[in-house]
């Protein structure tokens, strides 16, 4: 559940959180959610004589975590492939951890079962076979684009495709590198550039490469390419 200081505010009483509750004050509350957590609320401001379900009763049910399927059915027919980087940081001090991803990558049983559900989204989807598409992506964002040209490779699609690729280090972070590689090979991905924005002294990223190869991908633009950008 997320957290809300609704409840919290008039059992525990705090002018701080009554202020927030204001119709007027939504933007102020936004940034006190950020970097407030449940936990840290409640040891903020602490509420007496409250049980456990009185709690959860007052608050917000998780938004979805939504993940683009990383692979086609015309390859993995009987799958869904996702492409997972677990969200860790630091607040007030302590080790955070994504929701979902923090499930799949520490407490997620390897034979495990977990309750999904399919969002469709007709506007995000391949051009017709012939269309050249332009993929930009960072991060986890290349997950579609490997949906994609899995779909065209089986297809025998003749449309020209490019991949701009952006991560921090590339050792660790070039997401299904391999994959890649033997896709140019094939002459299904017809051409790729990355940024990795902590391998060098200055940082690369993305736009970068797009301001360098800028009048090859206005002439990809004016030939009809499809334009998909995902990630951060």
């Amino acid at each position: 559940t997320d957290a809300h200081p609704a409840q919290l505010s008039s059992r525990s009483g705090a002018a701080e959180l009554c202020e927030l509750q204001g119709e007027d004050k939504a933007e102020q509350r936004a940034a006190f959610l950020l970097r407030h957590h449940v936990i840290d609320i409640l040891r903020r401001f602490p509420v007496r004589n409250i049980d456990a379900q009185t709690l959860l009763t007052g608050l917000r049910p998780l938004q979805p975590r939504l993940y683009s399927i990383a692979s086609s059915p015309s390859a993995a027919p009987d799958e869904a492939h996702l492409t997972v980087s677990t969200v860790r940081y630091r607040l007030h001090g302590e080790p955070r951890v994504g929701v979902a991803s923090g499930f799949f990558a520490d407490r997620a049983d390897v034979d495990g079962t977990v309750p999904v559900y399919i969002q469709s989204n007709q506007h995000f989807r391949l051009p017709a076979d012939d269309t050249p598409i332009l993929m930009i992506g960072a991060g986890t964002g290349v997950a579609p684009y490997r949906a994609f040209l899995q779909h065209r490779e089986a297809g025998g699609a003749s449309g020209r495709s490019w991949l701009l690729f952006g991560e921090r280090n590339f050792h660790t972070d070039f997401l299904y590198q391999t994959e890649w590689q033997g896709l140019l090979k094939r002459g299904v991905l017809t051409r790729m550039d990355v940024a990795f924005s902590r391998d060098g002294r200055d940082k690369t990223y993305v736009q970068h490469r797009l301001v360098e190869h800028a009048r090859e991908i206005f002439a990809w633009l004016e030939g009809g390419a499809h334009v998909y950008v995902c990630g951060d």
